[in-house]
């Protein structure tokens, strides 16, 4: 299949590491690795801050002008693509390009993520809700990354054209690692995050008070990310029981994972966070908090421990009960290490994907 791929959100060469970013990245290596060609129509960055009908109609009309452009290289080329596929569309970065493709060159359309809130209908994001709108009813398929965006999309969907692909990985870098777990020693806790202000500085808030609770349990934890708000995001945590690694490269992300414990994230509106399957993939039982699809991708009592989101006393308790149990850390992190395999794998996902858009491009 020759499949033209369009990120609105964010392009996949954005120098700004997210788990956005990530699995779309993943997304097209999944199909690349099904022997597809996958080539991208369009760096144009749909997505817009702060909304407001001026800035997302000028935001409209300069993609408009981005198609014929697309077209003409492809012509030029003598390449016509099997499908428009885009990924990760929502209010604040709606498509107004894969469509146009679509109707431009006959293929079929399809979507992997996107989300729905109907409380942006009306506001400054009203014509970036519309026009994501617009794209849904337009696609020919949506694919969902959990039950929730699911249940949401479902109203404008038809639901022979709504499918679920849960969020996934390249699992095999963190499977690989080994941890050595030796008695006697503080449990070593990882958390992986940017730091920003918002989602990010809120969860290590809550990360930070829920710690300051558990002074007299035997722990120490690593923290890998950067941003803004760094300083005042490592100020709130006790200095001599923690280590800052500043941001980390990819490639040594999953050595980061095999030398901790135990993953901790508090997950403050976070859609599902990538983070969880490569901790688990890495052998890390996680506690996070149930925010989003979190709960659907740890499975909690089994490979983590999920607790309501914002409730730093849930989420230390939860926490203390798993330092406190070396033998129940080993349980449910090899139980992680083979749901993630099992279930979040980039091959388990290209075979689902490419079962769904087979039989979308042959229909």
């Amino acid at each position: 299949m020759k499949i033209a791929f369009y990120a609105p959100m964010k392009p996949l060469d954005h120098p700004v590491p997210s788990g956005d970013r990530e699995l779309g990245r993943a997304l097209v290596t999944a199909l690349e690795g099904r022997g597809h060609e996958v080539r991208t129509a369009s760096r144009f960055r749909a997505w817009s801050g702060e909304g407001g009908e001026e800035a997302q109609q000028a935001l409209a009309a300069e993609a408009a002008r981005e198609v014929p452009v697309i077209l003409e290289r492809w012509r030029g080329a003598g390449w016509r693509p099997d499908l428009i596929l885009t990924y990760h569309l929502y209010h604040k970065a709606p498509d107004w390009i894969g469509p146009a493709l679509a109707e431009a060159t006959g293929a079929p359309y399809a979507i992997v993520e996107a989300s729905r809130a109907l409380k942006r209908r009306d506001g400054p994001f009203a014509v970036g809700f519309a026009a994501a709108d617009a794209a849904l009813k337009r696609a020919d398929a949506v694919f969902a990354l959990h039950e929730d965006d699911a249940a949401g999309l479902a109203a404008i969907v038809p639901a022979e054209r709504l499918h679920l692909l849960p969020p996934f990985i390249d699992a095999a870098p963190f499977a690989a690692v080994a941890s050595d777990r030796p008695p006697g020693r503080p449990m070593r806790l990882l958390t992986v995050a940017m730091m920003r202000a918002g989602d990010k500085e809120a969860s290590y808030d809550i990360l930070a008070a829920a710690l300051a609770r558990l002074e007299d349990h035997a722990w120490h934890l690593t923290i890998a990310g950067d941003g803004p708000a760094r300083d005042r995001i490592l100020s709130r945590f006790p200095q001599a029981r923690i280590t800052a690694l500043g941001a980390v490269a990819r490639a040594a992300l999953p050595a980061v994972y095999g030398a901790a414990d135990i993953f901790l994230w508090p997950a403050v509106r976070e859609a599902f966070g990538l983070v969880f399957l490569e901790a688990q993939a890495a052998g890390l039982p996680v506690v996070a908090g149930a925010a989003g699809g979190v709960p659907a991708i740890v499975r909690h009592g089994e490979t983590g421990l999920i607790v309501p989101v914002g409730d730093s006393a849930a989420f230390a308790a939860a926490a203390a009960a798993l330092i406190d149990d070396p033998d129940r850390v080993r349980r449910m992190g090899a139980a992680a290490r083979r749901h993630v395999l099992s279930s979040h794998d980039i091959g388990v996902a290209g075979r689902r994907l490419e079962d769904g858009l087979a039989a979308l491009v042959s229909a």
